[in-house]
């Protein structure tokens, strides 16, 4: 079992200083819009991620006119606590730290307290360019692999290094084969083991999302996600050798898995051109529902959950039906933000699992109310 039982924000966006003690179960965050209490949501997703799921540039997240933020959060997992530091200064490096002990790498703390996010910026997963999907599966597989994301990043890495050498060599209207054939070598080998596992990914996530999203939709529709990649037909090598030509017009590398996609269907069409609002939105949350149980299952923990602004994605039905299901034993920690406090004190009153309501205005805590005691 892992939760966060104690959150405590300094000088982070909005939120001056803060501390809040916390139900295992759930947690609701109710306040108007700029409020703070998606940046409660947000310093919780830092602890988990080394980063912000709203501003990727961490030192816009130190509150205006102030020279740092610290998020510190402490954690019960199979038993033992935890103590997790965040702190930016600006004009200096974060530091992260677990147990009073600092990271070498900030990539090493990912994974340890797993984390599934349902955000209204969600729906770029459907609306958005490749990127976004991409980020899902990356995020989905870095959290439970770390292997996987260290050679994402020197992928990436070498990537940017052989983009540059294209555009130097259009530059200089020369070409120096064995200079681009370093970066070659490394896109293959860490290429070659992200297709493999992204692979591996989509045969046992597919079913569980299906499984989702015809709870969520309570209809017999066919939905699919097919994985679209170079690596299909040809591996790494070949691409980058038959591309090279295309490459060096282009001055930038045209194939490897950093031009993967994903295609949302129902019934063998695009969601995102024939999907109503509401299939579209189903497709989402059975996504992040699917992660949760995939993540859950390859790490042996329960992933804190975050619903933000959950109504933004469902009508109050189909929110109850959801919040009953997350209820479960076999689900862990929610966190849920709303507009109107009544409005969740009503969803959690037939919930028999303990709910500690927190009304947000200006960055602190106006109120707090239990609406389920635990026994």
């Amino acid at each position: 079992m892992m939760y966060c039982q104690q959150l405590s924000v300094v000088q982070f966006k909005n939120l001056q200083d803060l501390v809040v003690d916390l139900s295992p179960k759930f947690n609701c965050f109710a306040g108007h819009n700029g409020a703070g209490k998606t940046n409660l949501l947000d310093a919780i997703y830092y602890l988990s991620f080394c980063k912000s799921f709203t501003n990727p540039v961490d030192v816009q997240n130190i509150a205006f006119d102030k020279d740092f933020f610290v998020i510190q959060g402490d954690y019960r997992i199979n038993g033992k606590t935890d103590s997790v530091y965040c702190g930016l200064k600006r004009g200096q490096r974060k530091i992260f730290k677990r147990n009073k002990k600092e990271y070498d790498r900030l990539s090493d703390h990912i994974g340890s307290y797993p984390l599934v996010l349902l955000s209204p910026s969600d729906s770029r997963l459907i609306l958005g360019g490749s990127e976004e999907r991409r980020k899902f599966v990356d995020g989905v597989i870095s959290q439970y692999n770390k292997e996987y994301l260290h050679k994402l990043i020197a992928y990436n890495r070498a990537l940017q290094q052989r983009n540059a050498l294209l555009k130097i060599f259009a530059e200089k209207r020369r070409f120096d084969r064995e200079a681009l054939a370093i970066w070659d070598e490394q896109l293959v080998e860490n290429g070659n083991y992200i297709y493999g596992e992204r692979l591996q990914f989509f045969t046992s996530f597919l079913p569980v999302f299906r499984e989702y999203y015809a709870f969520l939709s309570q209809q017999n529709e066919l939905t699919d996600i097919t994985y679209e990649a170079n690596q299909h037909d040809k591996d790494m090598r070949h691409l980058l050798e038959d591309a090279l030509d295309k490459d060096r017009i282009a001055q930038y590398t045209t194939v490897g898995v950093h031009k993967d996609d994903l295609s949302f269907l129902i019934h063998k069409e695009p969601v995102k051109k024939f999907g109503s609002q509401g299939q579209q939105k189903s497709f989402i949350i059975a996504l992040r529902l699917a992660q949760f149980v995939f993540t859950k299952k390859v790490k042996g923990l329960n992933p804190i959950l975050l619903f933000d602004d959950i109504f933004d994605k469902l009508d109050e039905t189909r929110v109850r039906q959801l919040m009953q299901m997350v209820s479960r034993e076999d689900f862990g920690q929610v966190f849920v933000t709303d507009t109107h406090p009544r409005r969740l004190e009503e969803l959690f009153e037939s919930i028999p699992s303990e709910c500690k309501l927190f009304e947000i205005d200006q960055g602190k805590v106006a109120r707090t109310k239990i609406l389920n005691q635990s026994s």
